[in-house]
C-alpha cells in the first residue's frame, strides 16, 4: 500500500507539470505571435547596407619591437604640458599586410589622452593610400577574448546548467540589438516602437530560455511586460513635458541630420531598452519569492503573501534604486567634472538638455520598477493560490483503507475517543490503561492493531 503514496504524488506531480505547461502557453502563445508578427513586419530590409566608401585607409596589426623616448618641444603659453612618454619613435613590427614581417619606425602619438606604448605591447596600425604608416591605438582582440572566457567560464562554474542558459540568453540579446534593433532604426522604422518589439522579442526568449518554463516564468513575463508599458508611457509624458527631443550632443544631432531619424523615438527606445534588465531582475524575484512563500506556508492567502513578497521587494528596489543612480552618475562623471568647472549654479546644471535627459531617464526607469514589484508579486500571488486549490481539490489520494484497521500501511494508527471499541471498556465505562502500551516488541505493526482490537 506504501506504493499508493508514490503513484498519488506522481499523479500530483503530473498534474502540476500540465497545469504549468497550460498556465505558460496561455501566456506565451498570445504574445509571442504578436511579436512574432511585428519581427517580421518592421525587420530591416538591408537597404542601408552596401559598400563601404573607400577611405583609402587599410587597418592592419603589429607589435613594438622597442620605444625610444626623447625630449618634448615646448608647449605652448597657456597649452598643458605634454606627457614625457608620448614624446619619442616606436620600431612596430606589422603582422599582416603586404609588408607583413617587415619592421617601420613610427613617431608615437601624443597631445592629451595619447596612448603609452612598450615593448611587446600589440598595436593597431592605419596605412594610408600613400603607403604612409602612423601609430593608432593598442590591439586588444587578445585580452578581451580572455574577460570573455573567463567571464564564460565563471558564469558556467557557478550556474551549471542554467550558466549556460544564461549565456545563450545574453548571446540572443546581442542577436536582436544587432540584426533588429539597430538596422531597424538606422531605417528609418519608428525607434520607440521598433525597441518595444525588441525588447518583448528578447524578453520572452531569454526569461523562458534561462529561467525555464514555468508558472513563475510566465507571471515574470507578464510583470516584465506590464512594467515596459508603464515606464514607455510615462517617459513619453515626461519628455512631452520637459520639452526634451534627445539632441544633447554631436551624435544625436548627426544622426537626427544626415539619416533622419526620430532623435526623441531614439531617447524613448534608449529608456526602454535600458529598463528592460533591470525589470528582468525584479520581475523574476518577486516571482520566484511568492512561489517560494506559498509552498513554505500553505496557510497563506493572497494578502499575507503580497505583504511577504512586497516587503523583500521593498527592500530589493530599494538597493536597485541606488545602483542606477550610481551607475547614471559614473556614466555622466566627466561631464559634471566640466559643470563643476565651470562654477554654473546648480539650477542651471540640472536644467541643461543632458542633466535633464539623464533625469527623465533615471525617474522614468525607477517609476517602472517600483511598479513592477506590486504589479508582479499580485499576479504571482494570485497564480500560487489557483495552483494550491488545484492541488486541494483534485490532486489529493483517496485513502485506501487497508483489510482490518482502516489505516495506511505505513502509518501508525492514532487511536482517539471515537476510535476506542466497546470491549476497551471496563464495566464502569472507563477505557482501560492497556490502550496506551505499545505494541509488544518484536511483532509486526499490523498484528499489534489485531490483537488490541481482538481484546487480547
Amino acid at each position: 500500500m506504501g506504493a499508493n503514496h508514490a503513484h498519488g504524488t506522481a499523479v500530483s506531480r503530473s498534474r502540476a507539470s500540465r497545469r504549468t505547461v497550460v498556465a505558460g502557453v496561455a501566456v506565451l502563445v498570445p504574445l509571442a505571435i504578436i511579436t512574432l508578427a511585428a519581427l517580421v513586419w518592421l525587420w530591416p530590409e538591408g537597404t542601408t547596407e552596401g559598400p563601404a566608401p573607400e577611405s583609402g585607409v587599410e587597418r592592419l596589426t603589429g607589435t613594438v619591437t622597442s620605444v625610444t623616448l626623447t625630449r618634448c618641444p615646448a608647449a605652448p603659453e597657456g597649452a598643458p604640458e605634454p606627457d614625457p612618454a608620448t614624446c619619442g619613435k616606436a620600431v612596430v613590427k606589422l603582422t599582416e599586410g603586404r609588408d607583413s614581417g617587415r619592421n617601420v619606425e613610427l613617431r608615437l602619438p601624443s597631445g592629451p589622452g595619447a596612448q603609452h606604448f612598450a615593448p611587446g605591447d600589440d598595436v593597431i596600425l592605419l596605412r594610408d593610400a600613400d603607403g604612409a604608416y602612423q601609430l593608432s591605438d593598442h590591439d586588444r582582440s587578445m585580452p578581451l577574448w580572455l574577460f570573455g572566457g573567463a567571464f564564460a567560464l565563471a558564469v558556467i562554474a557557478f550556474g551549471r546548467w542554467r550558466g549556460v542558459t544564461a549565456l545563450a540568453g545574453l548571446a540572443v540579446t546581442f542577436v536582436l540589438l544587432l540584426t533588429f534593433v539597430i538596422p531597424g532604426i538606422l531605417e528609418g522604422r519608428p525607434p520607440m516602437l521598433v525597441a518595444i518589439v525588441g525588447s518583448a522579442a528578447i524578453m520572452l526568449t531569454v526569461l523562458y530560455l534561462t529561467h525555464g518554463f514555468s508558472l513563475s516564468t510566465s507571471v515574470a513575463v507578464l510583470g516584465t511586460l506590464a512594467s515596459l508599458t508603464v515606464t514607455g508611457l510615462l517617459s513619453y509624458a515626461a519628455l512631452g513635458l520637459a520639452g526634451l527631443n534627445g539632441v544633447t550632443d554631436d551624435s544625436a544631432l548627426t544622426l537626427g541630420m544626415s539619416l533622419s531619424i526620430d532623435t526623441q523615438g531614439l531617447l524613448l527606445a534608449g529608456i526602454i531598452i535600458g529598463s528592460l534588465g533591470v525589470l528582468d531582475d525584479v520581475t523574476v524575484t518577486q516571482a520566484v519569492t511568492v512561489a517560494e512563500l506559498a509552498r513554505a506556508n500553505p496557510s497563506y492567502g493572497f494578502a499575507r503573501l503580497y505583504r511577504a513578497a512586497g516587503r523583500i521587494g521593498r527592500a530589493h528596489i530599494a538597493s536597485v534604486i541606488n545602483t542606477i543612480i550610481l551607475a547614471y552618475a559614473g556614466a555622466s562623471l566627466p561631464l559634471l567634472l566640466l559643470f563643476s568647472i565651470g562654477a554654473q549654479p546648480l539650477g542651471q546644471v540640472l536644467t541643461t538638455p543632458v542633466i535633464a535627459q539623464e533625469i527623465v531617464r533615471s525617474v522614468a526607469g525607477t517609476l517602472g520598477l517600483i511598479a513592477a514589484v506590486p504589479i508582479t508579486t499580485a499576479l504571482a500571488a494570485l497564480a500560487a493560490l489557483r495552483d494550491r486549490d488545484h492541488d486541494r481539490d483534485h490532486d489529493r489520494p483517496d485513502p485506501e483503507p487497508d483489510d482490518v484497521g482502516g489505516f495506511w500501511d505505513d502509518e501508525p494508527p492514532r487511536r482517539g475517543r471515537g476510535d476506542r471499541s466497546p470491549a476497551d471498556r471496563e464495566p464502569g465505562g472507563f477505557f482501560t490503561p492497556r490502550e496506551a502500551e505499545p505494541p509488544r516488541r518484536g511483532e509486526p505493526q499490523r498484528a499489534a492493531r489485531h490483537r488490541r482490537r481482538a481484546g487480547a
